[in-house]
């Protein structure tokens, strides 16, 4: 082949991308440590409008790649969720997990927001395709719960009650739109630190067994946004991990107060946080939210995002 020449078809690179969502826990209720450390959970999951996008190309070995917001947050080893993805996948299929991972990030970094989770389910489903495997639905969901409590979820998106350590899933009834607000903060917090915080806070009461809100599943399921707000309202905000984040967080309680007072239906810790989402009656409402919040010097950006949203997709 000369120089100039152009190179068979076949000799192209092949590559998949996957576009995968956020997500808000518009319920988590938190049971007491089980022996093995986790907590039982009643995780009432909804995906958002805020997307990482995951692609996987043909390469001589492993290797992970980050552009995006705070990319230089996310590591690129194998404690990556994205790189993990790819040595389970491939070995359940006995070959080498030999793929460039490349994750063009927009979802906040260590914000409750279940970014690394996404990431995680981004990436098996791209090299799935990639390699052509063809793994059974089950079993991905089964992949996904060995990286993580939240990944399952990062894949089939929507909206859904996580039991177990929020892996076990039920998918459930949601009418949209429903806007919401993310006031993004300054730095991370650890998810053990903030269970551990819920642990401490909790000595010496008896904490319940977790069960969702039916009022809240009601209102997910008729998307009124004013009747989930009082959903919400009636179990103090729908999030136990709430005071342990704004315990390790305290200025996290002036973001709360600022997406309030901007009119904001509810307000909440996202997860374990720090990020902190807010619930607008409509989508106007949520830019004049979204303008407040950027306004008053208690986050780094705000982002509006339309719920629900769909699981990990192929975009490419």
């Amino acid at each position: 082949m000369t120089s100039g020449s152009t190179p068979p078809a076949s000799a192209a690179v092949r590559s998949v991308t996957v576009r995968v969502p956020a997500k808000v826990n518009v319920q988590l209720a938190v049971g007491p440590p089980r022996p093995d450390g986790f907590h039982d959970l009643a995780n009432v999951f909804l995906a958002v409008g805020l997307y990482d996008d995951v692609t996987a190309t043909e390469a001589d070995g492993l290797r992970v790649t980050v552009s995006g917001a705070d990319a230089a947050a996310v590591p690129t080893d194998t404690s990556n969720l994205a790189a993990r993805a790819a040595q389970l996948l491939a070995a359940r299929h006995g070959r080498e997990p030999n793929v460039h991972l490349h994750i063009a990030k927009d979802i906040p970094v260590a914000g409750g927001m279940a970014g690394g989770s996404a990431d995680g389910a981004g990436a098996l489903l791209a090299c799935d395709e990639l390699w052509g495997t063809r793994t059974d639905p089950e079993e991905l969901l089964g992949i996904c719960a060995e990286l993580g409590s939240d990944v399952p979820f990062s894949l089939v998106g929507g909206a859904a009650l996580g039991r177990g350590r929020g892996e076990r899933l039920t998918t459930l009834s949601v009418k949209g739109p429903l806007y919401w607000v993310f006031a993004v903060a300054d730095g991370g917090l650890s998810t053990p630190e903030v269970y551990g915080e819920f642990d401490r806070l909790a000595a010496g009461r008896t904490v319940p067994e977790p069960d969702p809100s039916p009022a809240v599943l009601d209102a997910l399921g008729s998307g009124d946004p004013a009747d989930l707000a009082a959903a919400l309202g009636a179990i103090d905000g729908g999030n136990d991990l709430q005071p342990a984040a704004l315990s390790l967080r305290p200025a996290l309680a002036a973001t709360l107060a600022a997406g309030t007072a901007a009119g904001a239906l509810a307000a909440l810790v996202s997860g374990s946080g720090p990020t902190c989402a807010f619930l607008a009656a409509d989508e106007s409402a949520a830019a004049d939210i979204a303008a407040a919040l950027a306004a008053s010097g208690t986050c780094r950006k705000a982002r509006v995002a339309q719920a629900p949203a769909p699981g990990a997709a192929v975009v490419g």
